[in-house]
C-alpha cells in the first residue's frame, strides 16, 4: 500500500551511480506512491530513466561534483526551501563507500524532511533516523539495496535486484542500420580508466576482420575520439544519441565493449553482456556490471590499485595497456557465444 507524503533518494554522482541506485528506488516505490530522485547534472538523464521515478531535482552539490562550484548560502537555502517545497515524508541519501551522506542529511533536516536514513561510518547525531552499516566491497547496487533494506523497504516480489530502465525503448534501426552489431564505447571521464585509443581502434578492426558489424557511441564532446575509434571500419554514433536512445542501442547489440563507466551500467541495465576494460582504480567488487554476463579485462593486482586516480598514476597505465585488441575481440565472441547472440 502506497504511503501519503512521497519519498526521496539521493545520489548526486554520474549517471552510473544513478543508474546503480535503481534496485533501491524500485524497493522505495514499492511502499510509497511517489518517488523522487535528487541527483546531479550529470545523472539527471539517469534518473529519468529508472522504474519508480515520479519527480527529478536536479543539483550541483558543491561537495560531490569534480568541478565543484563555490559553498553559498543563498544556493544552499533555495535547495532546502525546494526539497521543503516537497514535502517528503522520508529520504534516503546513497552515497559510494568513499563519501560521507551527513552534509545532505543537515539540508534534509533543514527543510523538514521526516525520516532519514544512510550508510554512515560517521557519528551523525541527529541526522539520521537509520544509520546503516555494510561491510567492504559490496557492490554499489547490493549496497544501495541493503540501506533500503534497512530502512524498511523490501524489494517488491519478483524483482532481483538487476539494473532497469522504462521501458518500451525507442527505435534505433535509423541510427544504428539493419542487421546485428557489436557495440564499442570508448570513452570514460577519468583518463586513467580509459584503454588507449589506438587499442580501440585495433580492436574495432579486429572485430570487423572476423566478420562482425561494429557501432562505436559516444557522448557529444566524444565525437572527436568515436569518429577516431570508428574511421571507415565502423558506423560512428558519437553525440548522435541521448541516453535514452543509447539504451535502445546497446539494447540490440550481440555485446558491448567499454570502460568502466556509465554506459557499461546501463547495458547492464538493458541485459545486454559485457566487456569490460576495467581499471582497478575503483575497485572491482564495487562498480563490475551488475548481474549481467561479463569479463574483465585488465590487470585488477596493478599498482594503481584502489587509488580512486582521475589520472593514471604509473607510467604506461600497464593496467589497461597490457590487453590487446585480440584478447578484447576473443572475449566478445565469447560472451556472444556464451548469451546465444
Amino acid at each position: 500500500m502506497a504511503v501519503s507524503g512521497g519519498a526521496l533518494v539521493v545520489r548526486l554522482d554520474g549517471a552510473g551511480d544513478v543508474l546503480l541506485a535503481g534496485p533501491c528506488v524500485r524497493a522505495v516505490h514499492a511502499r510509497y506512491g511517489r518517488v523522487a530522485v535528487l541527483a546531479g547534472p550529470q545523472g539527471e538523464q539517469a534518473a529519468r530513466l529508472l522504474p519508480g521515478v515520479s519527480q527529478v531535482l536536479v543539483w550541483r552539490c558543491p561537495w560531490v561534483v569534480r568541478e565543484p562550484p563555490p559553498v553559498r548560502a543563498r544556493e544552499i537555502g533555495e535547495v532546502v526551501e525546494r526539497i521543503a517545497a516537497a514535502s517528503f515524508a522520508e529520504a534516503l541519501v546513497l552515497t559510494s563507500f568513499h563519501q560521507s551522506p551527513l552534509p545532505v542529511a543537515l539540508l534534509l533536516r533543514m527543510a523538514g524532511v521526516g525520516r532519514i536514513s544512510a550508510i554512515s561510518t560517521d557519528y551523525p547525531g541527529s541526522l539520521l533516523d537509520v544509520r546503516h552499516r555494510v561491510a567492504e566491497d559490496v557492490h554499489e547496487a547490493e549496497r544501495g539495496l541493503s540501506l533500503a533494506r534497512a530502512a524498511g523497504f523490501a524489494p517488491p516480489p519478483g524483482d532481483t535486484g538487476a539494473l532497469a530502465v522504462r521501458t518500451p525503448l525507442p527505435p534505433t534501426a535509423a541510427l544504428t542500420g539493419q542487421g546485428p552489431y557489436v557495440a564499442v564505447h570508448p570513452g570514460a571521464t577519468a583518463a586513467a580508466r580509459r584503454w588507449p585509443r589506438e587499442r580501440w581502434v585495433d580492436a574495432v578492426k579486429e572485430l570487423v576482420r572476423r566478420g562482425h558489424r561494429v557501432v562505436v557511441t559516444g557522448a557529444p564532446d566524444e565525437r572527436e575520439l568515436t569518429a577516431h575509434v570508428a574511421g571507415a571500419h565502423a558506423l560512428d554514433l558519437g553525440g548522435r544519441t541521448g541516453l535514452h536512445e543509447l539504451a535502445g542501442v546497446l539494447a540490440r547489440a550481440r555485446v558491448v565493449l567499454a570502460a568502466n563507466t556509465g554506459p557499461a551500467h546501463l547495458a547492464a541495465a538493458v541485459g545486454t553482456p559485457i566487456v569490460s576494460l576495467f581499471a582497478p582504480v575503483v575497485p572491482a567488487a564495487r562498480w563490475r556490471p551488475w548481474r549481467v554476463p561479463h569479463v574483465l579485462l585488465g590487470d585488477q593486482r596493478a599498482a594503481c590499485r584502489a587509488s580512486r586516480a582521475v589520472d593514471c598514476p604509473v607510467p604506461g597505465h600497464p593496467c589497461l595497456n597490457g590487453v590487446g585488441a585480440e584478447e578484447a575481440a576473443d572475449a566478445a565472441e565469447a560472451l556472444m557465444e556464451e548469451a546465444g547472440r
